[in-house]
């Protein structure tokens, strides 16, 4: 008889999410069946996870606080009931779908059990107070390894059925060769700043890297794409900050690499086997060791050091940022 099996991440963020693709395949592969994920409806997963061939169904759920609490739990509840999961996984350490699996009777409901959660689960193994240090990837590693589930892969990798993407977007499939800029992050002290792609641009260009440049943003931050079009006075930049996901995963896809600030579309870059360069100097490089991307840092760049001011950015100088990109394209 057949397992199924269900995956809660409740992270908003969609490189987060993008992070724990290897720890959904590798749960799907353990129990050699497709999963269902829940996640939030930020994160856009119908659209960038639907080609994956282990996940079968995705559901949203907005993991709220406050007055929505228990509303997303009874929304959790019905899931859970509904689908008569076999195994819940929990790949953060939230009560609310552990309590959720719990008052459905949900038979194996596994996850960290870091703090209250561990009151929620019917595992023993659970991660210890010291793990609350480790990053998500490797919390996640050790919840696998502590329930004897193999990892083969510890790299995101996204399959994208590019054929789907193209309907709506045929203005962003022009002749010529092209590169990536993300231009923007959710967190603006991570976002280098504009006159710096304009020069990097230059310095590529100089080298006949690039006859355009899509430059990748959320149109809550179209403003950073338009100033780098109108200062730079050039005609090479696409505007992509009008683009749904759909339309940023085929610029991406179409470019021969890709050069941004730490955010969810560099994650994504990567993940779709896009040669991908991360501009760091305010937040740690290290947190990328379980990524394909290349970080590039200033010279007197120290890691694991957080600095919430932007201009710490202009620490990276775009001559720098230029040499990196050739020496390791």
């Amino acid at each position: 008889m057949n397992k199924k099996i269900c995956i809660v991440y409740t992270h908003h963020k969609l490189g987060d999410l993008i992070w724990q693709l290897p720890y959904i395949k590798a749960i799907s592969q353990h129990h050699n069946e497709k999963i269902d994920l829940i996640v939030r409806k930020k994160t856009q997963a119908h659209n960038i996870l639907k080609d994956l061939s282990h996940i079968d169904k995705i559901y949203y759920n907005e993991f709220r606080k406050g007055l929505f609490y228990w509303l997303d739990v009874f929304k959790l509840i019905n899931i859970f009931k509904a689908e008569k999961y076999d195994f819940v996984y929990i790949l953060d350490k939230v009560n609310k779908p552990a309590i959720a699996a719990k008052i459905a009777k949900i038979k194996n409901i596994i996850g960290p059990g870091l703090g209250n959660q561990k009151k929620w689960l019917t595992t023993q193994n659970h991660l210890n107070e010291e793990d609350w240090k480790l990053s998500y990837s490797e919390q996640s590693q050790k919840l696998l390894k502590i329930n004897s589930i193999n990892l083969e892969d510890k790299f995101p990798n996204l399959e994208i059925n590019i054929e789907r993407l193209k309907k709506d977007n045929a203005d962003l499939l022009i002749e010529g060769k092209k590169i990536a800029f993300g231009v923007d992050s959710f967190e603006d002290y991570k976002m280098w700043y504009e006159e710096d792609f304009i020069k990097l641009a230059d310095l590529l260009h100089e080298k006949k890297l690039f006859d355009y440049i899509y430059l990748i943003c959320g149109p809550d931050k179209s403003y950073v794409a338009k100033k780098i079009i109108m200062d730079s006075n050039k005609q090479y930049f696409i505007d992509c900050s009008g683009k749904d996901l759909q339309g940023i995963i085929l610029a991406i896809k179409n470019s021969n690499f890709y050069v941004g600030n730490n955010s969810g579309p560099l994650n994504m870059s990567a993940a779709l086997g896009i040669k991908t360069f991360g501009l760091i100097a305010n937040d740690p490089a290290s947190e990328l060791k379980f990524s394909k991307i290349i970080p590039i840092t200033p010279i007197d760049y120290k890691d694991n050091v957080w600095n919430r001011d932007r201009t710490g950015m202009k620490k990276l100088k775009p001559d720098n940022v230029f040499e990196q990109i050739i020496k390791d394209l």
